[in-house]
């Protein structure tokens, strides 16, 4: 054993605690797609805990096609957030951003993406990304911007308190303009044991050839760090084309884990960008593709994001029982009577809506003795 990898038992602990928080037939719907269709779905952020009430942030998106901006659908259409005050039993939606609400000064927003939510020791932090058609591609690139179209940027609105979230300004915090990873979207928020909060995210090139996983600090000011494109690379099978991470999970120290620094991370991964036709005899197998990807867990010991070991190397681990299988966008809050486990699960209908599992810290502690 190495210092960045762990024994094939304290793996196979690791994708049982995945399986138990990411349990396809026991998860519940939270919050459904606005119509029981394809391309329909709510999810792509987080859940927080605070003074007991669970606060929810996800988009609504309506069926689209990105390749032709508002062309075909309205696609990303509104970010809401919800609130449990009993213990994820039931969620109301407290208030909601249309795209204008969330356009920084200057810029048209023409699809909402990926969202998060943090808390800070001054208030309330709401990151969000989103497709703006005001921003060009660069340079000799611009051929590439298909009409209608814009380049995927993360905004940041800051607050005292949730209920001051809605009247804050929105202002971007991270873009890019070089060509390999010229989009950015989908933050997700990781606070180290230390204090220190790493921003994830995922990034596309110019050609839209692939998803990718990218990773910065924030600092106490809200300062985020140059970001690190190249931490956890696209794998080479069933995750090719896609490998993009939406969480990751510090392992209990218990059990078998005592003594070791073990984080998880769930990402969702594709074999193709766009749906292929399989052939008559080939096995039957979801793929994934984009908007419809497929979930996959590693680790990394330690925090040492140069040396992410995969877990799901040959085939997906988490799958949807329904529709295309998709299952993705897997987002875990541990609190200490347990773990809240919300993900986008694709349905016999083929919408996604957000479903959720709660897992005692019981069982988890069971899982890792």
């Amino acid at each position: 054993m190495t210092a960045a990898s762990l024994d094939s038992d304290r793996e196979q602990q690791l994708v049982s605690l995945a399986r138990t928080l990411v349990d396809q037939q026991a998860a519940r719907v939270i919050v459904a797609a606005r119509k029981p269709a394809t391309g329909f779905w709510f999810g792509g952020g987080n859940m927080i805990s605070e003074d007991g009430v669970l606060y929810l942030v996800g988009r609504y998106r309506n069926e689209g096609d990105s390749r032709t901006g508002l062309g075909l659908g309205d696609r990303g259409l509104e970010l809401a957030i919800f609130r449990s005050i009993d213990l994820g039993q039931s969620f109301h939606q407290a208030f909601s951003f249309s795209k204008a609400d969330l356009a920084p000064n200057g810029h048209t927003v023409v699809s909402i993406e990926g969202s998060a939510l943090l808390r800070t020791s001054t208030g309330i932090e709401l990151y969000v990304s989103s497709e703006k058609s005001s921003i060009a591609y660069p340079g000799s690139f611009q051929t590439y911007q298909k009409p209608d179209t814009g380049v995927w940027s993360i905004d940041r609105l800051q607050a005292s308190s949730f209920e001051t979230l809605p009247s804050c300004k929105c202002r971007e915090v991270l873009h890019s303009i070089d060509p390999e990873y010229l989009h950015v979207k989908d933050p997700w928020i990781h606070r180290r044991p230390s204090g220190r909060v790493d921003l994830g995210f995922c990034s596309h090139p110019f050609n839209w050839t692939s998803s990718n996983m990218a990773v910065c600090t924030l600092d106490d000011r809200g300062n985020l760090g140059d970001p690190n494109y190249r931490v956890f690379p696209r794998g080479t099978t069933w995750d090719v084309a896609m490998s993009r991470g939406t969480c990751v999970l510090d392992v209990p120290r218990v059990g078998r884990f005592r003594d070791q620094q073990v984080s998880l991370l769930f990402y969702d991964g594709g074999e193709c960008v766009r749906k292929l036709d399989e052939h008559a005899s080939a096995v039957k197998r979801p793929r994934g593709y984009s908007c419809e990807e497929l979930g996959g867990l590693a680790y990394m010991m330690n925090y040492q994001w140069d040396s992410v070991q995969r877990l799901s190397r040959y085939a997906p681990l988490l799958v949807s029982p329904w529709g295309t299988g998709c299952s993705r966008y897997v987002s875990v809050l541990s609190t200490d009577d347990g773990m809240y486990a919300t993900w986008q699960q694709s349905q016999a209908d083929y919408s996604q809506p957000l479903v959720m599992h709660f897992v005692k810290r019981q069982t988890i502690e069971a899982v890792l003795s």
